[in-house]
């Protein structure tokens, strides 16, 4: 839903299932430059990650816990409100069909990530269980992968940046420690954030409808520019 945010910002798209920035090489800049320095940024200062492409399937009902707990190869049931868990799904042979994180909303209302072009084999698959071998269950499960925007602001000074833009959630380590989720407002809009870090640097994960990313990403840029921010793409992500 940004996507001419990042034409503007003259990213290189890539196919990924969807088209997405591989990098965003300035003026006589080499690919593989532009790839470190986004690394770099992220290590040092600040960065924001485009990760609206990511499957973002809601699971409702009174026996989500339970169902989501036979999917994972992690334990579900023991997952508190507002927590997230990274996890791994098998298949019925032991292997390994997608990843991602699950997010516990409430008791009974989870978010579940799946990889960015897994999300309608996931959910078909979860559907397949539900409605062929566990037809008792009370889950309904609903793909809003497109209704819904996600930007990683990651790095030292992502904190900085997200106070910057106006943030009603106590980001804090007490407060928001790492691995947990909150819903706030961020620059006037609400959000879903979840701190969660594939770079290994300081990270916050902000959810918020697609129809405002475009916006949004250009507010992150403008209001982090005094903290070094920079837009990263995939190929920064994989390093």
């Amino acid at each position: 839903p940004a996507h001419c945010v990042h034409q503007r910002l003259d990213a290189r798209f890539e196919d990924y299932g969807w088209q997405r920035p591989d990098c965003y090489p300035r003026p006589g800049e080499s690919n593989q430059d532009a790839i470190n320095r986004e690394a770099v940024t992220v290590r040092t200062r600040a960065g924001v990650f485009d990760n609206s492409p990511i499957g973002k399937l809601e699971v409702r009902g009174p026996d989500t816990a339970e169902f989501l707990n036979r999917l994972y190869i992690n334990n579900v049931l023991s997952l508190a409100p507002g927590r997230a868990r990274y996890g791994l799904m098998l298949n019925e042979n032991g292997v390994i069909i997608d990843d991602g994180v699950c997010t516990r909303l409430d008791d009974a209302h989870f978010l579940v990530n799946t990889t960015s072009a897994g999300a309608r084999r996931i959910h078909d698959w979860m559907e397949r269980w539900l409605q062929c071998e566990w037809r008792n269950m009370q889950v309904q499960i609903e793909d809003v992968t497109a209704q819904w925007a996600n930007f990683t602001i990651a790095g030292p000074n992502a904190r900085e940046v997200v106070f910057a833009l106006g943030c009603s959630v106590d980001l804090s380590d007490d407060s928001l420690p790492h691995m947990t989720a909150a819903c706030g407002t961020i620059a006037g809009l609400d959000t879903r954030i979840l701190r969660v870090s594939f770079s290994g640097e300081l990270s916050f994960e902000v959810n918020l409808p697609a129809r405002f990313a475009a916006g949004f990403l250009e507010t992150v840029l403008q209001a982090g520019m005094e903290h070094g921010i920079a837009p990263y793409g995939i190929e920064a992500l994989m390093v």
